[in-house]
């Protein structure tokens, strides 16, 4: 693989992440082996992808295709605040209130993620530096 390869990077980053991180040597070794399992899986490219999607959509000078994920986690988050107030569509069962709150999680989680990331990333890989 290259070394601009997005995976190769991670990989790297992670391993010299989980030197510094993991004092128990039993542990770092599980921890590697993870990435590892996530990289021969196939995840690790996955999630790039899927960052890399997410990254051309919010940069994009088109308004829609920049907003449309933050205009959908407002319009789920807003269906389940209502629900708290009491304010719930009448054919909305909980089923569908848990997706609802799922997919709020995911897309909050993701956006938190993938903002501390996008912000650490740079000082992490100067401090792995030096």
């Amino acid at each position: 693989m290259a070394a601009s390869d997005p995976v190769t990077a991670v990989l790297n980053i992670g391993g010299q992440l989980i030197d510094r991180l993991w004092p128990d040597p039993e542990k770092r070794d599980q921890a590697k082996l993870v990435l590892m399992e996530m990289a021969q899986k196939g995840e690790l490219a996955e999630l790039t992808g899927r960052t890399e999607i997410v990254k051309t959509e919010a940069a994009s000078s088109h308004w829609l295709a920049a907003n449309w994920r933050p205009i959908l986690m407002l319009t789920f988050g807003g269906l389940i605040v209502a629900r708290w107030f009491g304010f719930a569509a009448p054919n909305l069962s909980e089923a569908e209130y848990l997706k609802l709150w799922g997919i709020v999680e995911l897309g909050l989680g993701g956006y938190v993620i993938g903002r501390s990331v996008e912000k650490i990333v740079p000082s992490l890989a100067e401090a792995v530096k030096k």
